[in-house]
């Protein structure tokens, strides 16, 4: 089994701790809504968002992925850290056994926030995974962190407690 690290960064306009309740915390509800060309629906299989949850989140017709499995790792509230691994659907399959995923949002010095991610592909035998693969895992978060942030922005007074 090989394993396969990535590491990426992306910004917001959105101050730390409202963008991890918006874009994590309710995510399952606000990501379907605000990116319906993306996602059609996410809902927990099992468990109530802690760790151990089983989310599937349902990507929209015309995605080139019809579905991938979670499960959730670590929602940790005060780091605005959030930790999950794609266990199903996807890329997972004949040569991803799984992906361990770490989003971990941190102020920026202009008041908006920086997200961090953190990506390891854990391979089936000696299979490589193909640096536009990788690529695309950063680009679908970017895809759904813009409509978020531009939910906040129009709703200034939501996700703020």
């Amino acid at each position: 089994m090989g394993v396969f690290n990535y590491e990426a960064e992306t910004t917001s306009v959105i101050p730390a701790a409202r963008l991890f309740k918006a874009f994590i915390l309710d995510g399952n509800n606000l990501i379907p809504k605000v990116a319906p060309q993306a996602v059609s629906s996410v809902e927990n299989v099992e468990g109530n968002g802690g760790p151990g949850t089983i989310k599937k989140i349902t990507f929209s017709e015309g995605s080139p992925v019809k579905y991938v499995k979670e499960r959730v790792e670590e929602v940790d509230h005060t780091n605005f850290k959030y930790s999950y691994t794609v266990i199903e659907g996807g890329p997972v399959g004949d040569k991803v056994e799984k992906i361990c995923n770490e989003i971990k949002i941190v102020a920026a010095p202009d008041g908006g926030s920086i997200l961090k991610i953190t990506s390891k592909y854990h391979t089936k035998g000696d299979h490589e995974v193909p640096a536009e693969h990788i690529k695309g895992g950063k680009e679908r978060v970017e895809g759904l962190l813009k409509p978020v942030e531009a939910y906040l922005l129009a709703h200034t007074a939501e996700y703020n407690n």
